[in-house]
């Protein structure tokens, strides 16, 4: 899970945050940059073909299993895809970002595949373990994709670099080889309609259906608005403010993705400890409030002209709300699902949770160039946790959660 875990981090920066640097210093304009580093976005709309990752056993690489094959092909087009990045660099914009959005594209289902390996290799006693281990893998391809590939950007080419990148991938692939395949029975279904019904209709009815039609969709708009702050300063805008306030790109990858990685990972472990001690709820909201108010801080890094004192505090704050928040809001997705069907419910519930702020960050460079500054988006980005909030009280007393440990339940009369 080490390993599956570096290989769902490794791509994500290097189409969002990693890859605005590579545009800026090409002389990108700042809104096309956060357009193209918007790329991420489909890790928004995973849920699509999460069912057919779930259910449809690939064609020769369906030796290896369910599981293991589709973890194989994604992890090799990733590869493929930003070895393709590096040959053809920004100069013919247009295949460039093809390739980009091949990598997306496979890192998203590469996503879907890790976790639902996840949930069938071990019993429910032992998934803690596995997100930890996971989480760690994740977190240190963060650190490798952010902190390493920008302090190699400042000695060799960016081509270079993204190839280094793409070799990275071959300890997960070869990991995918020694590794057991889950011990699952699958349904077999007689046609496609029945296939299409079991695979894509019901893990959205059974939803529904558990929690009524209002609280459902309620629960649906709630997820969409919980994170939008945090995912709103992942795309392409926080690169080049950085280099806008004076900061190298080395202090870039030493305060940002190696001190605030393990900023971060203190918060997640905060935040485990506070759903531990007073459940979900609670945590959740207070999470939501720190995540937004945490993006406030930026606001008094502008004109900050290098000064590294200022860029560590701003960043200390923020990764600690936003570990804080990321592991709130994981044990709040879990505490949603159906265990039957898993891969698909959650594929759709972390896909939505980042859907907002991935649409906000694609116009964040239109609003910083309209608005003549930064200050303005980064006060937008907190405006933004508003509906949440008062979702939260809403759902409050019409959502009983067991803190993660089982399946939510819903009041069916809403």
């Amino acid at each position: 899970m080490f390993f599956f875990g570096f290989a769902s981090g490794l791509p994500f920066l290097l189409v969002a945050g990693t890859l605005a640097y590579w545009l800026r210093e090409g002389g990108i304009e700042l809104r096309e940059i956060t357009m193209i580093a918007s790329a991420g976005m489909a890790y928004s709309f995973k849920f699509l073909w999460a069912p057919l990752v779930d259910r449809w056993r690939l064609p020769l690489l369906g030796r290896l299993g369910q599981r293991r094959g589709w973890l194989l092909l994604a992890m090799v087009a990733v590869m493929v895809g930003l070895i393709a990045m590096a040959a053809v660099g920004t100069g013919p914009l247009a295949l460039f970002v093809g390739f980009t959005l091949l990598v997306a594209f496979s890192g998203a289902t590469l996503d879907i595949a890790v976790d639902a390996y996840r949930v069938e290799i071990a019993p429910k006693n032992a998934q803690g373990a596995l997100v930890a281990t996971y989480s760690l893998g994740y977190r240190i391809a963060l650190i490798v994709t952010g902190a390493l590939a920008l302090v190699l950007a400042d000695h060799v080419a960016w081509p270079v670099v993204y190839q280094a990148m793409a070799a990275c991938m071959l300890v997960p692939i070869v990991t995918v080889f020694v590794a057991r395949e889950p011990d699952v029975v699958r349904t077999r279904v007689q046609n496609w309609a029945q296939g299409l019904r079991e695979g894509v209709v019901e893990p959205f009815a059974d939803f529904f259906r558990r929690f009524g039609g209002k609280v459902a969709l309620g629960i649906l708009l709630f997820i969409l608005a919980m994170k939008a702050s945090d995912q709103a300063l992942i795309g392409g805008i926080i690169g080049p403010f950085y280099l806008d306030q004076g900061f190298t790109k080395t202090e870039i990858a030493a305060v940002t993705k190696v001190y605030g990685i393990w900023i971060g990972i203190a918060g997640a472990f905060i935040g485990g400890i506070a759903v531990a001690r007073w459940g979900i709820q609670w945590p959740l909201f207070v999470a939501i409030v720190l995540g937004a108010v945490s993006n406030l801080l930026y606001v008094t890094l502008i004109g900050a002209d290098g000064d590294l004192t200022r860029l560590t505090i701003v960043i200390s704050g923020e990764n600690l709300a936003q570990g804080f928040l990321g592991t709130v809001a994981v044990a709040y997705l879990s505490a949603l699902v159906n265990q039957r069907y898993t891969a698909t419910q959650y594929a759709l519930f972390s896909s939505l949770i980042m859907l907002p702020g991935k649409v906000l960050g694609f116009f964040s460079g239109q609003i910083v160039e309209a608005t003549d500054g930064y200050a303005a988006y980064f006060v937008i980005t907190a405006v933004v946790a508003v509906p949440a909030l008062v979702l939260f009280f809403w759902l409050k007393p019409r959502v009983r959660l067991d803190n993660g440990d089982a399946p939510a339940t819903g009041d069916a009369t809403e």
